[in-house]
């Protein structure tokens, strides 16, 4: 089978690219624009081959806020132009115009880093940041917060399955998991530090704290789309920079 192209990408690519996206919805104005970006994201999400797991994490982790932030913005930003009241609660126009540009910016850049994080590898990416120059003690906290959470959850998992065969009902109302679940903490927490202590003694095995240069059978390379791909989104944001600020009339 082929290997996909945006796959193959180096990480320090992608990540450049999740900037670039940070960066042209700050600077274009409006909120059209934005939104119509996160189409251009479902896209490559769709040819990288990683559309359905895209939008799993878009829709259980950015939905909610963004209907939060959302409904804070129209019913609390200060205005004047009044469309709607009840007792407390009015919705201004301005509200709505500004919760559709915040929502649409976070929309954005969420799914930009979502789309990153499941397009690259996390030892990859923390591999090309050591490549780049950063102490591998810094490139291991990054390592190890990023691999925290999906850790504990495992974990969690393993513990709860262990409590299935024990007869533990972990299934059902919201209350049956909750009550379910607390027995899981405390050995969810001692595994997580007998965890990390037996990374801190593989990682002293393997002289980590020593004064010496590091060497990786990990390597990564680049490719000529590398080297081509973060200049022309660089010379894109100039010319944004150059249309918003002297050639853009609101």
């Amino acid at each position: 089978m082929k290997p996909n192209a945006l796959l193959q990408l180096h990480p320090m690519t992608k990540f450049y690219f999740a900037l670039f996206v940070l960066a042209v919805v700050l600077i274009v104005p409006g909120y059209l624009f934005a939104f119509s970006l996160f189409f251009v994201l479902m896209a490559i999400s769709l040819l990288a081959g990683v559309f359905k797991e895209f939008m799993e994490i878009v829709l259980k982790a950015l939905l909610s806020v963004l209907i939060i932030v959302f409904l804070m913005q129209i019913f609390f930003f200060p205005g004047e132009q009044v469309l709607w009241q009840w007792w407390i609660f009015e919705i201004k126009q301005e509200g709505i115009y500004y919760g559709l540009i915040l929502t649409s910016r976070i929309l954005a850049i969420g799914s930009a880093f979502v789309l990153f994080f499941r397009m690259t590898e996390v030892r990859d990416f923390v591999k090309s940041l050591e490549d780049k120059g950063m102490p591998p003690m810094g490139a291991y906290v990054v390592l190890s917060t990023l691999q925290i959470i999906p850790e504990m959850r495992r974990q969690a998992n393993t513990i709860m399955e262990a409590q299935k065969t024990r007869g533990v009902e972990t299934e059902g109302s919201l209350f049956v998991r909750a009550k379910a679940f607390i027995p899981t903490l405390t050995p969810l927490i001692l595994s997580s530090i007998a965890g990390t202590e037996e990374r801190a003694l593989t990682l002293e095995s393997r002289a980590f704290s020593a004064p010496v240069q590091k060497t990786s059978l990990h390597k990564l390379t680049k490719k000529r789309a590398d080297r081509i791909l973060p200049v022309v989104l660089v010379f894109v944001i100039i010319a944004l920079v150059v249309w918003r600020f002297f050639l853009w009339q609101q």
